[in-house]
């Protein structure tokens, strides 16, 4: 009897009746809710039973749908761990490619990826420069580090790992600058920053030199170009050695960094484990830079 109906199909059964719901089975599979409901109309075809009946709008699980159900459970939690075992022996001392943002890149990850690899893990980082969206698959990426400044899509796993703060500040040894330079790689960077009262000033007072990236804000600014508003993770070994001065305080700007996936992070034991070490590492640039402005410091998880 097996022969006569496929695995996908009593997959297909499965979520339908792990939530009760076609519309839900069918967001979790990412397929339609037809698709999903010839499925079922398969397998009750070639069983001559009924799986489901509708009550008040309401989709409830016949007596031989609960048998099914249950047996389903059995087969496809064994699968599960079995595939799980399978995963875990493919991801041993394999490379986990990391794409990321160029200047969160050289200024912040980079000097830290010496002290990932001291804690030795049996699998080595290659770190890809790239901005915007991702593609996974053509460019064997694992993981994308990306701020939530664009909509990624909801077939995208994503995890948070910390708060963006910015700053404005200008070379130490200036006096005062009139200009602001602007990195152009953020989408509405300019227009998202005016929301914020300490930039307002500022941005409307000071003529603006845009540039492509924001390394070469960091550059321009570090020449005395102008002054420049930038992350704090981008800066924190030039703020430590005393070459910037901050204009402003540290702020919030209501965005966050996100390590995106195109499957799920927690099926991958490498995975948590980047983001683990991703978290605590931005977490102690937060409190080492932040501390000192009383009014961000209690905003600190």
């Amino acid at each position: 009897m097996i022969e006569r109906i496929s695995l996908n199909s009593l997959k297909f059964f499965y979520f339908v009746a792990k939530y009760n719901s076609i519309t839900k089975a069918s967001k979790k599979l990412f397929v339609t809710q037809s698709a999903v409901s010839k499925q079922i109309y398969n397998i009750e075809e070639s069983l001559n039973i009924q799986l489901f009946v509708r009550r008040n709008k309401s989709l409830v699980i016949t007596q031989e749908g609960e048998l099914l159900f249950k047996c389903c459970q059995r087969i496809f939690i064994q699968l599960d761990e079995c595939l799980t075992e399978l995963k875990n022996v493919k991801f041993d001392k394999k490379q986990l490619v990391i794409s990321c943002e160029p200047t969160i890149s050289m200024k912040w990850l980079i000097p830290r990826l010496s002290k990932f690899k001291d804690l030795g893990y049996d699998f080595n980082v290659v770190l890809l420069t790239g901005g915007g969206t991702v593609d996974f698959e053509k460019n064997n990426i694992d993981l994308a580090i990306r701020r939530n400044d664009f909509n990624w899509g909801e077939h995208i796993f994503s995890e948070k790992i910390a708060d963006e703060y910015m700053v404005m500040v200008q070379a130490s040894h200036q006096v005062h600058t009139h200009e602001l330079l602007v990195s152009l790689s953020r989408p509405n960077f300019s227009k998202n920053l005016i929301r914020i009262t300490e930039f307002k000033e500022f941005i409307h007072q000071s003529p603006q030199i845009e540039l492509e990236h924001f390394y070469l804000c960091l550059e321009g600014c570090l020449a005395g170009l102008g002054a420049t508003i930038i992350s704090i993770y981008m800066i924190e070994k030039e703020l430590e050695r005393g070459a910037l001065q901050k204009i402003t305080p540290i702020i919030k700007d209501n965005s966050s960094y996100y390590l995106l996936s195109h499957t799920n992070i927690t099926e991958d034991p490498r995975k948590i484990i980047f983001l683990d070490w991703l978290k605590n590492e931005m977490k102690e640039t937060q409190i080492n830079y932040l501390h000192s402005d009383t009014q961000i410091s209690k905003m600190i998880d």
